[in-house]
């Protein structure tokens, strides 16, 4: 009987710690879901969740429903898919390859403009030297010596002027940036996942747009240097604008697909403000580029060229050769300081810079303006979404966008503030 009591009281003293152990780590758990900090405990984890055992093994079980294509790409096409994959590897590569190429038409410039630069200089300081040595051999060898070189610096300034390195390069640079956007237009589509065919014929659109607006070779397909016109940049596709009828659209409605009648009153006021002041400045400051470059491009050739005569003609009777002597010397230094002007200034940069910004305003025009031409709101690009892009694009808050629709709907074509920011 006694062994009997003792177990008992074992067995009790032993039930009675697991209870009270049970209770305590109970009460550590309900102290410590207490003590969780507000901030803490509302923050929400979509992404997870708790499976539950028969889940569990069904998943054990089929395995690969859960890793099908269509789980992974929400349902998308894995032929379009793989379409897209394949135009995003050869964006890629496009931009590598203009990052590249821009990097050695850059060294083009400064490598021709340092070489061409040191031949004028040498050719002109041979033809003072012989303009004041005694006549006889080591004149004449210096009078050809500068003429051979203000021949060959004509030639390299007449190419080096025809394709202009500068303006080469910053095409590159602005082919590599508009790819890389466009690569990340397409990350974005395979992200939010469900792309279907016309965005596939839409990115090769893009991308063959952008091989045509900004030419990798020179022979046959180099954009024109000195147009007779400036006209903006086109690096986008012509947009088919599809024909719908007219839509019973309440203008005073609020919330259509995010368009109202006052949002599409102020779009109509940031595109006036960008046809009249952003893209005309652009235009007439890429004419006025355009203009001093054909005059330096000339320029150059001409002064090397006589300045090669004069080099020729230098030592000969009378007034003759003095003429000569200043030509073949005051021709060099001119031509060398018209070669910096020109070359070492980029001009042909800037024109592409002003013409590049100008037809970023013109691309704005034709996305504000073809949202507005479709008559039904429901097949436009959100209202909302789309007013955040153009003030973003135009580097202002929603606010500052209104307030310069507001302006040009009061002072019209007498507003003078810029609608673009950044520029």
């Amino acid at each position: 009987m006694a062994t009997l009591k003792a177990s008992s009281l074992i067995l009790n003293s032993s039930v009675s710690s697991s209870v009270a152990s049970s209770n305590y780590k109970r009460g550590l758990i309900t102290k410590a879901t207490i003590n969780i900090p507000r901030r803490v405990a509302n923050i929400s984890l979509p992404g997870l969740r708790t499976k539950g055992f028969v889940e569990e093994l069904q998943f054990q079980k089929s395995p690969e429903k859960q890793l099908s294509p269509n789980n992974v790409n929400n349902g998308s096409d894995p032929t379009v898919m793989a379409k897209l994959y394949a135009i995003l590897e050869a964006v890629a590569d496009r931009v590598e390859m203009h990052k590249n190429i821009g990097d050695q038409r850059t060294n083009w410039n400064s490598l021709l403009l340092t070489s061409i630069n040191s031949l004028t200089l040498a050719a002109a300081t041979m033809a003072g030297i012989a303009a004041i040595s005694a006549s006889g051999g080591p004149a004449s060898a210096l009078k050809l010596s500068s003429t051979v070189m203000y021949v060959a610096a004509t030639g390299m300034l007449s190419i080096v002027n025809k394709i202009q390195p500068s303006q080469l390069a910053e095409e590159q640079r602005n082919a590599t940036r508009l790819f890389k956007q466009l690569q990340n237009q397409i990350q974005t589509l395979i992200s939010i996942g469900n792309p279907r065919t016309v965005d596939v014929k839409e990115m090769m659109e893009k991308v063959l747009a952008l091989d045509k607006a900004y030419p990798l070779p020179l022979l046959g397909a180099m954009l024109e240097k000195f147009p007779t016109n400036v006209e903006p940049a086109v690096w986008w596709p012509e947009e088919l604008r599809r024909k719908s009828p007219k839509g019973n659209y309440n203008k005073g409605y609020n919330n259509y697909n995010g368009w109202n009648g006052k949002l599409e009153k102020e779009m109509r006021e940031i595109v006036n403000v960008i046809g009249i002041k952003d893209k005309e400045d652009y235009l007439r400051l890429g004419a006025k580029a355009l203009k001093l470059n054909k005059i330096l491009a000339i320029s150059g050739p001409v002064l090397t060229g006589l300045a090669a005569v004069g080099a020729a003609m230098v030592g000969s009777p009378s007034h003759v050769g003095d003429l000569a002597a200043v030509m073949g010397v005051a021709g060099g230094a001119l031509a060398s300081v018209v070669n910096t002007l020109e070359h070492g200034g980029q001009v042909g940069m800037v024109f592409e810079m002003y013409r590049s910004n100008a037809g970023f305003f013109k691309m704005m025009e034709e996305s504000i303006e073809g949202n507005l031409r479709e008559e039904e709101p429901e097949r436009r690009e959100n209202g909302e979404v789309f007013e955040m892009k153009v003030g973003l694009q135009l580097g202002r808050s929603l606010s500052q966008l209104r307030d310069l629709a507001a302006a040009s709907s009061t002072k019209g074509e007498n507003i003078d503030e810029f609608a673009s920011k950044l520029f």
